[in-house]
């Protein structure tokens, strides 16, 4: 299968890359920079230049592909505004390339994070959230699954709170970043929230496998551990940088100080049993002991 896919250089896209080719896929790769382009090539990806605003090169990419993985964003959290503007370009971007596939049964895998649910972890039958600083992204990962409907084997691989490789990645990696700079390993709260994650090769192997048979309108969790208190993971980054570990105001975290407070334990039992997926590579407080003084 020819493959277009967009955030194919980050922590999430290099593996899934790396994934489809070792699976035979043939992989084209969306590359903003020329860094991104040759990270692609030296993978053994081809290369479309543009970036996640260029609507013209995703259709083009789209048309030219057997299937479409979407990983792109713009990762931009220095602000309630530039998060809205990442959501904004997501959306159109997305609408763009249901548009080229509709009528094909070509498969449209994208991404999302798995949903918060009061008292219990979430499974794959949860609604996404459409309240709260992201629910413009659930928006735009409804609309869509909706493409199904006009056929599109759409599919959302809903991923956890940190995605590591190596001890990097995901919010636990941002928490990592905030105490290099802030000399605290913090954590809003108590500390007792639960964040779920997934190693990124293992996450690569669910994007294949969605994209090779997951039905249309589906939503499947990039889940290996259900849920591990963020304070136990301040605990080890502390720990790696010789920082004190201490809860701080969730004020301090900005615009996703909401999202890091909030306890989000999540299941994979679905998406393990329905499409065989067994994640092996390690936990995320496993991976943790890697991080760099």
């Amino acid at each position: 299968m020819r493959v277009f896919i967009t955030g194919g250089t980050g922590l999430i896209g290099s593996a899934v890359v790396a994934e489809l080719l070792t699976a035979g896929h043939s992989v084209t790769a969306l590359a903003r920079s020329d860094t991104s382009a040759a990270h692609a090539r030296a993978a053994g990806a081809d290369v479309l230049r543009g970036g996640l605003a260029d609507l013209a090169v995703l259709r083009t990419g789209a048309e030219q592909a057997d299937g479409v993985i979407h990983l792109a964003f713009s990762n931009d959290f220095s602000s309630p505004e530039s998060l809205a503007r990442g959501i904004e370009e997501e959306g159109a971007a997305l609408a763009a390339v249901g548009e080229v596939l509709a009528g094909t049964d070509r498969p449209l895998v994208t991404v999302s994070g798995t949903p918060w649910v009061a008292g219990r972890a979430s499974t794959e039958a949860d609604p996404l959230p459409t309240e709260g600083p992201v629910a413009g992204r659930s928006r735009s990962v409804t609309r869509t699954l909706e493409l199904a409907a006009r056929g599109v084997r759409t599919c959302a691989v809903r991923m956890p709170r940190t995605v590591h490789n190596e001890g990097r990645g995901g919010f636990a990696g941002l928490l990592t970043d905030i105490a290099r700079r802030t000399g605290t390993a913090g954590y809003p709260g108590d500390g007792t929230q639960r964040w779920p994650a997934v190693h990124a090769l293992d996450a690569a192997v669910l994007f294949r496998l969605a994209l090779e048979k997951a039905p249309a309108g589906s939503a499947w969790h990039a889940v290996a551990d259900e849920g591990d208190a963020v304070r136990d993971i301040a605990a080890v980054i502390g720990r790696r940088l010789g920082l004190p570990v201490a809860s701080v105001p969730t004020e301090s975290f900005g615009a996703l100080g909401p999202v890091f407070a909030a306890d989000q334990p999540a299941s994979s039992a679905h998406t393990r049993a329905a499409l065989d997926w067994k994640p092996t590579h390690p936990s995320l407080l496993e991976d943790l002991e890697k991080i760099e003084p």
